[in-house]
């Protein structure tokens, strides 16, 4: 290759760079209000396409349910499609399809949001669905609505919890990494037992308490009318009277592991899987990001550490993930591998230490860090493409940030991770005790990963 052609290549090479470094991730306008009942609105217009998003969150997730009665917000996630006072059961997705819309649900340990994407003359039946159910399920709310639920989320848990290879390791290393009673120290599908012991009652109180206007946020985006959809949301929701207060959030100290503990589960797998999970931050706290980039660096994209070592040269692992996972009020980051058929785990394992040795003491280089801020660039870049996840985008930031408007900060967030970021995270929080869960197929207890080396 002649030398003008590599100078060539190399200005190509710093140009898309540049590029790329220059694209702003742009603001999401929008308008917020609040209504006399505590409900608030956010309204984003985007004209691009006839489709709006009608995005609800309800502040309650698993984290917000007691011990012995876990659960509940993932099983009101389903409820609330059962039907109301004005829309009987079933009423709720046929009108919705009829109209060309979809819609749908999901739980986490901090809220519950339900969504609907339909075209722009849908808009008031959306809304109006939306609104019977807030202010009127409950005078149709029986036990045989709350068994037929509880039969469909008992039959979820066996489906992704305990008939599926590796299903249980969530629980098992939640309970291990937060002490007892602390809201992350359940899964959010909850137990069967406290499934099973849910009154009809309890449901009802949980509802009372959580799902009323002033606990929630109304998020509505795309091709609609203002005026006319203020009205509307005037119309359907102002009459909902306010609920009680709310119960005081829970304010949890810094989770800080005793030493590390290492366990073990036998399942019906085919090979053996192993867990490393450490306490860290919550979300937005100074050094998520920082740790964001650290799992990218290790496990994200075939140039990626851990992936590079274990899957692609030696190819002695099938599979390597890396993630921080933050949430309102903690996070973990957590590292999974997978050997392939007849390699040995704790080979792997010595692999994964030495990575993360190879981190604390020497700085990532200025090429990886790029092609993991790029990453993170284009993945912000690319939620803004649709009207469905700008609505979920402002109702995220609106709670967990305090404000719809955060989305650039978002973005600068991981523009001003350094080099020493990612060491000093990997030193933080990595070197300190951690929760190791080896599953091991059924009678292969020798695969566990232990503290004295074991099959180290």
């Amino acid at each position: 290759m002649s030398r003008a052609l590599i100078v060539s290549i190399c200005y190509l090479i710093t140009a898309i760079s540049g590029s790329l470094q220059a694209q702003p991730v742009p603001r999401i306008a929008f308008e917020k209000y609040t209504l006399p009942n505590g409900l608030e609105v956010i309204l984003h217009e985007d004209h691009s396409t006839p489709i709006v998003a009608v995005n609800t969150w309800y502040k309650v997730g698993s984290g917000d349910e007691k011990v012995g009665r876990t659960g509940f917000a993932h099983l009101f996630e389903h409820i609330m499609f059962m039907g109301s006072q004005n829309v009987p059961v079933g009423v709720f997705d046929k009108e919705l399809e009829a109209a060309g819309g979809d819609n749908n649900g999901s739980t986490t340990e901090d809220r519950t949001n339900y969504f609907e994407v339909v075209p722009s003359n849908a808009v008031p039946l959306a809304l109006w669905l939306d609104s019977d159910r807030m202010g009127f399920l409950l005078p149709t709310m029986d036990l045989p609505k709350l068994d037929l639920q509880r039969d469909v989320v008992k039959n979820e848990r066996r489906q992704s919890v305990d008939n599926v290879p590796y299903g249980k390791s969530e629980e098992i290393i939640l309970a291990a990494l937060y002490p007892k009673g602390h809201p992350y120290s359940w899964s959010v599908i909850g137990s069967m037992e406290d499934l099973s012991a849910a009154s009809l009652d309890d449901v009802k109180n949980f509802f009372r308490t959580y799902y009323a206007p002033n606990n929630a946020t109304l998020s509505i985006a795309g091709d609609f009318d203002p005026v006319k959809t203020k009205a509307l949301i005037q119309q359907y929701f102002a009459a909902i009277p306010r609920g009680p207060a709310l119960p005081p959030r829970p304010n949890v100290p810094v989770v800080l592991l005793a030493k590390d503990t290492f366990l073990v589960l036998e399942d019906k797998v085919q090979l053996p899987r192993a867990f490393y999970t450490w306490p860290t931050v919550k979300l937005f706290a100074s050094d998520d990001a920082a740790l964001d980039v650290l799992a990218a660096i290790l496990a994200s994209g075939k140039n990626s550490r851990l992936y590079k070592r274990l899957v692609y040269d030696s190819q002695i692992a099938q599979a390597v993930r890396a993630s921080q996972q933050a949430s309102r009020l903690a996070g973990f980051f957590q590292i999974d591998v997978t050997p392939k058929p007849e390699q040995s785990l704790a080979a792997i394992d010595k692999i994964v230490q030495e990575e993360l040795q190879r981190l604390m003491n020497e700085p990532i280089t200025a090429r990886e860090l790029a092609r993991v801020q790029n990453s993170f660039k284009a993945s912000f870049l690319n939620r803004m493409t649709s009207v469905r996840t700008k609505a979920d985008i402002l109702n995220q930031y609106n709670y967990m940030a305090g404000t719809p408007e955060y989305v650039q900060q978002d973005a600068a967030r991981y523009e001003c991770v350094t080099r020493a970021d990612v060491q000093r995270v990997a030193r933080l929080y990595l070197a300190k005790t951690k929760v190791v869960l080896t599953v091991v197929p059924e009678g292969k207890r020798e695969m566990m990963l232990t503290s004295t080396g074991g099959t180290r």
